[in-house]
């Protein structure tokens, strides 16, 4: 017998799928920021010389939150939608994309690896793009709600090879805090 779900159960569901995919995915957004020691305050980052496109710096942070409650909300529309066709490939595709997004700030500002980061952030671009496919096909709203992600992620993308062509010999220089050793 097949029956489905009351308006008040698929309420519910998404609403327990958002209570712990909301604040999972922004906190691990924030975790990643913190552990990179990303933004203005990285003595790294705060020497490169910076492209126009710039944005003042608050921007990102405020941009980051909004974006990752976003990702959030729309992971757990798609988890709510039960039994939809391509609901699992979806979020497995979801789950990798974050990975990776969460991989760059490391990479740019931890390590000091523009070039790597630049590689990362453009397949970020394609998986962030078929996520939106995706999530589009199990709930179109979703995809939609995804859009400013998608777009934010080329701007991303465009900042992170505008700094690479203006700072070349940064590529891959050596944290500030290292211990150099000098035999006299």
């Amino acid at each position: 017998m097949n029956q489905l779900a009351s308006t008040g159960q698929l309420r519910a569901s998404l609403l327990r799928w958002a209570l712990v995919l909301v604040p999972g995915v922004v906190l691990l957004g924030f975790v990643s920021a913190q552990l990179a020691r990303s933004g203005p305050d990285n003595p790294w980052f705060a020497g490169l010389d910076k492209p126009a496109l710039y944005p003042p710096p608050a921007t990102f942070g405020i941009v980051w939150t909004v974006l990752y409650l976003l990702m959030g909300l729309t992971a757990a529309m798609i988890g709510s939608a039960r039994g939809a066709r391509g609901r699992g490939f979806a979020l497995a595709v979801f789950a990798v994309q974050l990975l990776v997004n969460l991989a760059w700030s490391p990479v740019f500002f931890g390590l000091h690896l523009m070039s790597a980061a630049l590689g990362i952030v453009i397949a970020l671009d394609l998986l962030v793009l078929l996520t939106v496919i995706l999530f589009g096909r199990v709930r179109p709203l979703a995809g939609a709600l995804l859009l400013p992600y998608l777009a934010w992620v080329l701007f991303a993308t465009v900042l992170n090879w505008q700094f690479l062509q203006r700072n070349p010999d940064a590529d891959g220089m050596p944290t500030a805090n290292a211990v150099t050793r000098v035999q006299l």
